[in-house]
């Protein structure tokens, strides 16, 4: 795989929160998202927020290295390093392990199909931004391949 670049770690790690600040804020779905699962202003702002941010922050970087060997391994170089070719992979990782997963434990929960579908969605877009950015920032030679 190369020389990480590991400001493109970081960026990719921050991106989740980035994009949740908006995604579930009241201007785009926060509201529906609270009210599908009961959530209320008070409960919410009696949750350990350093806390749950930290936690969400380690795993986004865990994601975040779990990625960058899905879009920039051997046979993705040179045409391939582009945000287009890392956003495709993290959409598919989105398709075809999120949305399985998430649906699969919300049916199981008796989530309704809105709270999925916000949250299936938030982490497809999510893991599309975070694999565009890690293609893009970081190249792979190819040395030593064949």
């Amino acid at each position: 795989m190369g020389e990480i670049n590991w400001l493109s770690l970081v960026i990719a790690a921050i991106l989740p929160s980035v994009l949740g600040f908006a995604w579930y804020s009241p201007m785009l779905f926060g509201k529906a998202w609270m009210d599908s699962i009961g959530m209320t202003e008070e409960k919410a702002r009696s949750a350990n927020m350093p806390l749950i941010m930290g936690i969400s922050l380690v795993l986004a970087f865990f994601l975040a290295f779990f990625l960058i060997a899905n879009v920039n391994g051997a046979g993705q170089e040179g045409q391939y390093d582009t945000f287009k070719h890392g956003a495709l992979h993290g959409g598919f990782l989105g398709l075809l392990v999120v949305v399985p997963t998430f649906i699969s434990n919300g049916l199981f929960e008796q989530k309704s199909w809105k709270n999925m579908i916000i949250n299936v969605a938030y982490w497809t877009v999510t893991l599309a931004l975070m694999g565009g950015v890690l293609d893009a920032m970081n190249h792979w030679s190819g040395e030593g391949v064949g």
